[in-house]
């Protein structure tokens, strides 16, 4: 049985001025499903493209700090619901790491739904050659 789920694209702009970004992870909740889930992958040679200054350790901690807020029962977000969890991540705001607009679908297998957006909109689809 399928069920909804939402989803945001989290996207590094190392440089507010220029506004360019990459997206650099995907978080996904479903709440039928009871499963709320972020997954990273930073492109290091396509940020520095974009800035060759940036604090790629900070971009690093921040995108880590997305992983950890889905997961860590230990953390600040520990007494909040999954769904306010994904509100809070999702919420608008101005900083280096942030999240694009939320989007809804349907799925049967939420992890396989993410691990399919990550494939689609984080990883480069096309092979640099040397």
């Amino acid at each position: 049985m399928r069920t909804v789920y939402e989803y945001a694209v989290i996207r590094v702009m190392p440089c507010v001025v220029r506004g360019e970004l990459i997206n650099a992870g995907v978080i996904l909740y479903s709440q039928p499903s009871g499963y709320l889930c972020a997954r990273t992958e930073l492109d290091e040679p396509r940020l520095r493209a974009l800035d060759e200054r940036v604090d790629v350790q900070g971009v690093r901690r921040a995108l880590s700090a997305f992983e950890r807020a889905c997961s860590d029962d230990s953390g600040p977000l520990r007494d909040q619901s999954l769904g306010s969890r994904f509100r809070w991540l999702t919420a608008p705001r101005s900083t280096i790491v942030q999240t694009g607009p939320v989007h809804a679908g349907l799925t049967a297998d939420p992890a396989g739904e993410l691990e399919d957006l990550l494939r689609r909109l984080v990883r480069p689809t096309i092979t640099p050659t040397a």
